[in-house]
């Protein structure tokens, strides 16, 4: 195992649960992790995570920890610099990678100069974004540094400025809406694995992502040879050129009517949902890698100073 770990001997913290609103999927992430670790051979100790993280390592003395937080703090490189600091191996991206994954905007930037094919967005003040289109509608409203389509709006044709919530932070993204059906990608290492398309009754938004029923998956995506193989060198290339390390996700969106030109890059999420029926971890199984071997593959991967 990388690093020198041994099943027998290494003892993993699955890091979950902590203050953002992600917080009850990060703990479902954690719980099917931590069981599927314990299945594949590891000690395993399950970290709520709070302000008392750092006590929380010291006392538990893991080998390494599994990084199972979603949304702020656990994903967009303040987890990850804490454990650079504690001298931990961590699982998925480090800190500068996090970081511009998590920073929608920064992201855009990245994937840009990389030549992948995004939608025109805009940073602008919560409250002009209430006042009058920022954009020409249909467009999407949306916090620059939250996942899960936490806070999302769609804002369509013939309709008024959105109420944003109080709740939303003082700037936002809003961007071009991409019409199409819903493609994602998940990479492993250096390597993509395949297309899933998602079928929803509306929109792909935090219920249909979480909720049982919410949505189908149809795994692998039936595409023409073309937007498949795009999908999978996008997903590599944006994978690569965050920095990312472990396991990714990139979304996608694909108007049929356009061909190539309609595949758009949505956002690429460093920490993907981990339970079993989450998305890369049902890509992994459709390749034949079962959700303990998946886990254990991301422990073995694990590092620091990156």
């Amino acid at each position: 195992m990388a690093g020198g770990l041994t099943k027998a001997a290494s003892k993993v913290a699955v890091l979950m649960g902590g203050p953002s609103a992600e917080r009850e999927v990060s703990l479902v992430s954690g719980r099917e992790c931590a069981a599927a670790l314990r299945e594949a051979g590891y000690q395993v100790v399950e970290v709520d995570c709070g302000r008392d993280l750092p006590a929380r390592l010291a006392e538990s003395k893991p080998d390494v920890c599994f990084n199972a937080l979603h949304g702020r703090w656990g994903e967009d490189g303040c987890v990850q610099g804490l454990l650079e600091w504690l001298k931990i191996p961590y699982t998925h991206s480090g800190v500068l990678a996090s970081a511009l994954a998590m920073d929608k905007a920064r992201a855009k930037e990245v994937f840009v100069a990389a030549g992948l094919p995004i939608v025109q967005s805009v940073l602008a003040a919560r409250d002009d974004v209430s006042k009058g289109h920022i954009l020409p509608p249909p467009y999407v409203v949306k916090p620059n540094n939250e996942g899960s389509s936490v806070g999302v709006y769609i804002v369509r044709e013939g309709s008024n400025a959105p109420r944003l919530a109080e709740s939303m932070p003082e700037v936002v993204m809003v961007e071009s809406y991409a019409p199409g059906r819903e493609l994602t990608t998940a990479v492993m290492g250096d390597r993509a694995l395949c297309v899933t398309d998602i079928l929803t009754d509306g929109w792909y938004d935090f219920d249909a992502k979480y909720k049982t029923g919410g949505s189908r998956h149809v795994i692998p995506a039936e595409l023409p040879e073309e937007i498949t193989a795009a999908c999978m060198d996008y997903a590599l290339r944006a994978h690569q050129a965050l920095g990312c390390r472990g396991v990714s996700r990139t979304d996608f969106r694909w108007d049929e009517a356009r061909g190539l030109d309609g595949l758009i890059l949505l956002e690429t999420n460093t920490q993907p949902g981990m339970t079993p029926t989450s998305l890369a971890p049902e890509q992994a199984g459709q390749l034949g890698i079962s959700f303990p071997a998946f886990c254990a593959w991301m422990v073995e991967d694990a590092s620091c100073n990156r």
